[in-house]
């Protein structure tokens, strides 16, 4: 049976009957997504989807990959994309694809020139779906990438400290791609706040290897090409002990053992005066 043939037979058979197999359809669509979609909005993406693929069996065509199948493949693109932002599954969006098999079985199961139809129409509704999943697929990639953006961006917070005074309080494991965000955001915040004083803090920062002091010195370099100096904060005993057992060396870089050291050595760098606080009459 050629691809006319079975396209034109397709083309009768959706037309003739499709306000019913289109209403089928979306029942079956609808119900596996568990009404987490209105019945309303699945029948408007469905029969979009429906118009445009009659009309690319118009073209003679019942391979999904031709171009006659372009706006078929775009609408599913569209619906894949809906579908992972909504927090569907692969099986869950595909199924929006696969479901028209289940419609058109009865219907071309009869005669054997209506079942040649069927597996070529099958074969057409696998290469769709899984286009859908790979639509799918990407589309929860960008997210999950836009997602760890915007993880990186909460876990890295710039704080005005005091004035000419800005903080870069560190928790968690210190790669490569933080520490661009981590350097962005100090520099930006160097001149917004027109700082001159900079403290990075790592108390939260699990472990000191050669790759993280790298990174460190690679960020405390930076600022200073920003006329600012660093200080890095939270050198607790056992890191202490990392870096000279690792014979990492930070040369000048002024390094102090908690937060509250390192924003009394940049006061008194930018210039503050002040005194410990006088005990009040009676303290014992």
């Amino acid at each position: 049976m050629a691809d006319k043939d079975v396209s034109e037979r397709l083309i009768g058979l959706l037309s003739v009957r499709g306000e019913d197999l289109g209403a089928e359809w979306a029942e079956r669509v609808t119900g596996s997504l568990g009404g987490r979609v209105s019945r309303s909005e699945v029948v408007g993406e469905l029969q979009e989807i429906y118009t445009a693929l009659v009309a690319a069996l118009g073209a003679g065509s019942v391979d999904g990959h031709d171009g006659a199948f372009s706006e078929v493949r775009a609408l599913l693109s569209e619906l894949s994309r809906n579908r992972a932002m909504q927090g569907f599954s692969p099986t869950e969006t595909a199924v929006s694809v696969f479901a028209l098999k289940k419609v058109l079985e009865p219907e071309l199961a009869g005669k054997d020139t209506d079942v040649q139809a069927y597996v070529q129409f099958a074969t057409l509704l696998d290469t769709l779906g899984l286009f859908t999943i790979e639509a799918y697929t990407r589309t929860r990639e960008e997210l999950i990438a836009a997602q760890a953006e915007q993880l990186l961006e909460l876990s890295t917070p710039v704080v005005k400290l005091w004035d000419g005074v800005i903080g870069v309080p560190l928790v968690g494991t210190l790669d490569s791609a933080r520490t661009m965000v981590v350097m962005e955001k100090m520099l930006q915040a160097l001149i917004d706040t027109g700082s001159e004083q900079a403290i990075i803090d790592i108390t939260g920062v699990p472990a000191v290897d050669t790759e993280v002091a790298q990174h460190l010195l690679k960020t405390v370099v930076a600022a200073r090409l920003m006329g600012a100096e660093c200080t890095i904060s939270g050198i607790r005993p056992q890191i202490a002990q990392t870096i000279v057992a690792l014979g990492i060396d930070f040369g000048d870089i002024v390094t102090k053992a908690t937060l509250a050291d390192a924003l009394r050595h940049a006061l008194r760098r930018s210039g503050v005066a002040f005194s410990p606080t006088a005990p009040q009459a009676g303290a014992r």
